[in-house]
């Protein structure tokens, strides 16, 4: 997957100036940087959910891709449970199953019928994990996807994410350095706007 001198100006503010980057078939790549500086307009533009001035992406014609927003975006009248299976493409029963094993694998067992406005902000953020992971894909964007979560209760999505997309390509956008350390292949350190590339660290196995 490539991006090659991306240009994106956004409400008059330059956001990306020919930003160019490659990225591996699989494995986790970091993209740290403080709040601001472009990262999520990146992501969207990945997404194809924002256009861009110009410049290209390429790779991801064939790619099933699952978006984790930095918002929950959970539907605020189905449960939580509800929330997960609306993602999945099984019989009915069979993706109630589906979600109700997601909602144990992200330590919510017992909150399925709960709605949205009944569970805790760390609640919510691990519902929104399990969706994005139960809907799947072979490329996952996610957008400072720990936000909420208490060190412990990040530490166990942390690992989870790793056993359940470990074939797939994980683009993480994060301004937590821990998150970074613990969970990218690859680190690309950045400013902006418009993004620049300061540094590049990658992890010693």
């Amino acid at each position: 997957m490539e991006i090659i001198d991306l240009t994106k100006t956004y409400e008059g503010k330059n956001v990306l100036d020919r930003f160019s980057l490659t990225l591996p078939g699989k494995g986790t790549v970091c993209l740290y940087g403080p709040s601001g500086c472009g990262k999520t307009t990146l992501l969207n533009c990945i997404a194809g959910l924002e256009p861009y001035d110009s410049g290209s992406i390429t790779g991801t014609e064939d790619l099933k891709i699952a978006y984790l927003f930095q918002e929950d975006r959970l539907l605020p009248w189905i449960s939580a449970a509800e929330n997960i299976a609306a993602v999945l493409r099984g019989r009915k029963e069979q993706n109630r199953e589906e979600a109700r094993k997601w909602m144990r694998l992200v330590g919510l067992e017992g909150e399925d019928e709960k709605l949205p406005a009944q569970l805790s902000g760390g609640m919510k953020r691990r519902v929104a994990i399990a969706r994005t992971l139960a809907y799947g894909g072979n490329l996952f964007l996610l957008d400072e996807p720990f936000r909420a979560l208490d060190p412990e209760s990040k530490e166990q999505m942390i690992s989870l994410m790793k056993n359940k997309t470990d074939d797939a390509l994980k683009i993480l956008v994060t301004h937590d350095l821990q998150e970074a350390e613990m969970l990218a292949d690859v680190t690309y350190i950045l400013s902006g706007p418009p993004v620049r590339i300061n540094k590049k660290t990658v992890r010693n196995l």
